[in-house]
């Protein structure tokens, strides 16, 4: 009996003892979300606790950081080497960190999954500089076409425009027919990213391109649809705010933003909503719609277990957990299975804007993309240049042609001084 005992409080003991020292192994994986708590809290935390419970190597830890502070705290982690696992960045920011080697390549661990994600996804995911991949793709959002079908009516348009080209049309023969500008492209910043829809290239071999007689071409259309009034005279200022002010006061017949911008629209102007039609904004050259931004979960350099952390990355983006953050944001994943999920889609054939703009939405999204120009030497004044220089050629202050030589030059300029 007593050698039983023995044996028996042995057995307990080694078996408590492995117990802890499996516990003790737990690889603990801290991931930095952004700006999302409060708000969201409920979500990550069952997120977290969720892949906590589903396996035993890896303890996921969530912590939320501000916007304004992000950046600068992922930089300071990184310089003193306590980095947490994951952060999540912005694609912009994505191609800025894998720039300066702030953030880690995932290309090998994510071969055997990427393939769930959508291909725009994919490409926003990966750096353009080495062709690594540097993130596990997470929520998104992009643009809708909202137009007003009284004002379409009254000006004899019967399609909505499938081309840019024919947009441009649509809107200037609004504008002939009814005195009402008829859209409002985004131009008070970042416009290098209407030649990236076009698939025009702004930048090649580090070297300013958007001089060319192609962009010359391109500018040239907007010019003449500014000339004819197709777009509002003080379109260079208008931010969100603005553009769906006119919008719902019918003085403006098309606009383009995310599904839920028309919400706006039904509070203020519930006439002007329930004659809104929604169609997918036209896919240019570029081959993606307008208004894609994708966010993504990156490994920061200095993180030694790549693997827990992309298994914490995996987790966080599957189809369920992508799904489930998407219905609580308003947002919509990025994986190829969860837009497909009858909640995005049950509004597919509805009279209601939002409900059909969110699964015209989910589906334009697929091949949605990121547009937007990073690892500039000098981006603020860079992009200021080129806003400016857009502006003089479409209302005329300058020819077309100079006006983008002169901010080529500034850019070039920049490329130049930054190798020195």
């Amino acid at each position: 009996m007593k050698l039983k005992f023995i044996l028996a409080v042995s057995a307990a003991v080694f078996s408590a003892t492995t117990m802890s020292a499996l516990a003790a192994e737990k690889v603990k994986v801290e991931y930095w979300s952004n700006s999302l708590s409060p708000k969201y809290d409920a979500t990550m935390k069952e997120l977290t606790t969720k892949f906590n419970a589903s396996q035993s190597e890896v303890e996921a830890v969530w912590v939320d950081v501000g916007w304004d502070a992000f950046q600068q705290k992922v930089i300071t982690a990184v310089a003193s080497g306590n980095v947490p696992g994951l952060v999540n960045l912005p694609k912009p920011w994505m191609d800025q960190f894998a720039q300066s080697k702030m953030i880690q390549p995932i290309t090998k661990q994510v071969a055997g999954f990427k393939n769930v994600y959508t291909a725009g996804a994919m490409q926003d995911a990966t750096y353009v500089g080495d062709k690594q991949i540097y993130g596990m793709p997470w929520y998104q959002v992009t643009g809708v076409l909202f137009y007003n079908k009284d004002l379409f009516a009254k000006a004899g348009i019967k399609e909505e425009p499938k081309t840019f080209g024919d947009l441009l049309k649509v809107a200037t023969q609004i504008k002939a027919k009814t005195g009402v500008s008829g859209f409002a492209p985004k131009l008070d910043e970042d416009t290098s990213g209407w030649f990236l829809y076009e698939g025009l290239d702004v930048v090649k071999d580090n070297k300013a391109v958007f001089n060319s007689p192609a962009h010359v071409k391109y500018i040239e259309q907007f010019k003449a649809a500014y000339a004819a009034g197709a777009f509002p005279k003080d379109v260079f200022k208008m931010q969100f705010e603005e553009r769906i002010a006119a919008y719902g006061a019918q003085k403006l017949a098309m606009f383009t933003d995310g599904a839920h911008a028309i919400k706006r629209t039904k509070t203020d102007a519930p006439k002007v909503y329930e004659g809104t039609g929604v169609a997918g904004f036209p896919i240019a050259g570029g081959k993606t719609p307008l208004g894609g931004f994708l966010f993504m979960w990156s490994v920061p350099t200095g993180f030694k277990n790549v693997d827990a952390a992309v298994k914490l990355g995996k987790f966080l983006t599957n189809d369920d957990a992508q799904l489930a953050f998407a219905k609580a944001s308003s947002t919509f994943p990025s994986t190829n299975k969860s837009l497909d999920d009858a909640f995005f889609q049950a509004g597919a054939k509805s009279a209601d804007p939002v409900e059909k703009g969110t699964a015209v939405a989910a589906t334009h999204i697929k091949a949605s993309r990121t547009l937007t120009v990073t690892g500039l030497p000098d981006d603020v004044a860079m992009n200021k240049k080129l806003n400016e220089a857009i502006q003089e050629a479409i209302t005329g202050r300058k020819p077309v042609k100079a006006a983008l030589d002169d901010a080529a030059k500034f850019w070039n300029e920049k490329f130049t001084a930054a190798k020195k």
